[in-house]
């Protein structure tokens, strides 16, 4: 089999294990935060941060190893326009996930201390959960521009 078609096929695999992981659990968690569901919060706040360690994270660093790699077995130059654009929008959903996966922990240990019966500060709680829906967005947009680009691969 062909080195070039098994990294593409890792590639391709693990944007869609960033992208499905990260679309699934925020769906998950999102629709866990219905009024009177703590218990339902703390497992999908659970599985929300074990997915990102056991899926996201190794996809994370896949996709720019496998994606270098191919850029330079192909031969095309490294610094065009649809290239550099991707570079740019994998950084910003990684400046943006990043923080996500801090808030998820953080809002996870919450989470489990309401469970042992300590209150739970709602107010802090709330912060976290507006800033975690907020920074979803420009990450997921950010992937979605990617796939069209590296579909499309538009000239100039």
């Amino acid at each position: 089999m062909d080195g070039y078609a098994v990294v593409k096929t890792i590639h391709i695999l693990s944007s869609a294990i960033l992208f499905g992981t990260g679309l699934g659990t925020a769906f998950f968690f999102f629709r866990a935060h219905v009024p009177g569901n703590e218990q339902g919060r703390l497992a999908a706040a659970r599985t929300t941060v074990m997915a990102d360690w056991l899926f996201t994270t190794p996809a994370v660093i896949i996709q720019p190893v496998t994606g270098a790699w191919l850029i330079w077995r192909s031969g095309i130059p490294w610094n065009l326009p649809w290239l550099v654009a991707s570079y740019g929008l994998y950084l910003l959903a990684g400046l943006c996930w990043i923080p996500v996966v801090a808030i998820q922990m953080r809002m996870k240990h919450l989470l489990e201390l309401q469970g042992i019966g300590e209150p739970l500060d709602e107010r802090r709680y709330r912060r976290l959960y507006r800033a975690w829906f907020l920074l979803g967005w420009p990450a997921f947009t950010a992937l979605v521009i990617i796939f069209f680009l590296m579909v499309l691969k538009p000239a100039g």
